[in-house]
């Protein structure tokens, strides 16, 4: 038997396509999530004051609040500052980042310390700011693979103790990376598949207050759970195509989700989840589900391609 006769059954299982999404397995999901509470909080987009007619958002990947209230955002319209940060009227308070290497902003996080970090999924480049602006750090991932679309780098990021970074790196790649406080990689974990441990695209990930980890595999339609070792802990396969996860102030496990039989970017839900069983506690039906943030209040935000110019803020 040649080197290569032993190893192709490694290659193909790393390249195994994501089980199919069938009709039935949407109908589960929406019987799932309708027999649940409606969250108590009403939809109130927050509508950006635009400082001229030519300024525009684009589409709003990301949003993230401040203990203070603060929202901070990424958005891709790249003529203008990809961080904006605005107050609970919409007023811009600041923005930055348009003189740095920014692709495709992708996801906006705020470290228990209150920096305010950036990751963009066309360089896998992730920045740590103040919450001024002023740039800390900046990590180069690396390892992109051969271009087959502008998507093809980093989704997200998630604070663990010890200063400890854990980066969702999916777009092309199928990795957990870790980092430690000043940007030194660690360890990395994952590869193409359907298997435990195994990704067809990593696209959130969070950090609860007992050091697990939750990874939204998102085309396989799945949650991975792992200890901050990579250690595999098991996952959830009955909650749809999971696009974001956070955990709020109150350390509840909240994730944005859709049926897997639909377009990415389709109406689905903001739903709050059992972080130990992964039962669905409450949702509420959203036109964003690609991020999600949760304020101290309950309150819910993300953002949408059909709510332009506008944060998705669920109120209470």
């Amino acid at each position: 038997m040649t080197r290569w006769t032993m190893l192709m059954p490694l290659v193909l299982s790393a390249q195994a396509p994501p089980p199919p999404a069938t009709d039935a397995q949407a109908a589960e999901l929406r019987a799932l999530i309708g027999h649940s509470p409606k969250m108590p909080v009403n939809l109130a987009p927050l509508e950006i004051q635009r400082p001229n007619a030519d300024w525009t958002a684009g589409y709003i990947s990301s949003v993230a609040t401040a203990p203070d209230g603060t929202i901070y955002l990424v958005q891709r319209e790249l003529k203008f500052d990809p961080v904006v940060v605005l107050d609970q009227k919409g007023k811009i308070l600041r923005s930055w980042g348009g003189g740095l290497s920014y692709k495709i902003p992708h996801s906006v996080r705020i470290d228990p310390q209150g920096n305010v970090w950036t990751v963009d999924a066309g360089n896998s480049m992730i920045y740590k700011f103040t919450r001024e602006g002023k740039k800390l750090l900046e990590i180069d991932v690396g390892g992109l693979p051969e271009r087959r679309s502008e998507f093809r780098g980093t989704a997200d990021i998630t604070f663990a103790p010890g200063g400890r970074l854990f980066v969702a790196d999916g777009y092309g790649n199928a990795r957990v990376l870790e980092y430690n406080a000043a940007g030194k990689k660690m360890r990395e974990w994952g590869s193409h598949g359907t298997k435990p441990g195994q990704f067809n695209l990593v696209h959130g990930i969070a950090c609860d207050r007992d050091g697990i980890l939750y990874v939204a595999d998102r085309e396989n339609g799945r949650i991975q759970r792992f200890d901050l070792e990579g250690r595999y802990l098991g996952e959830w396969g009955h909650l749809g195509k999971t696009f974001s996860l956070t955990l709020s102030p109150q350390g509840d496990l909240w994730i944005g989700t859709q049926p897997r039989n639909v377009p990415n970017g389709a109406e689905g839900w903001i739903v709050k989840v059992d972080r130990k069983t992964g039962k669905v506690l409450g949702h509420v039906s959203s036109p964003g589900t690609h991020s999600v943030d949760v304020n101290s209040k309950g309150e819910v935000f993300t953002g949408s391609r059909s709510v332009v110019n506008a944060v998705v803020w669920f109120r209470k």
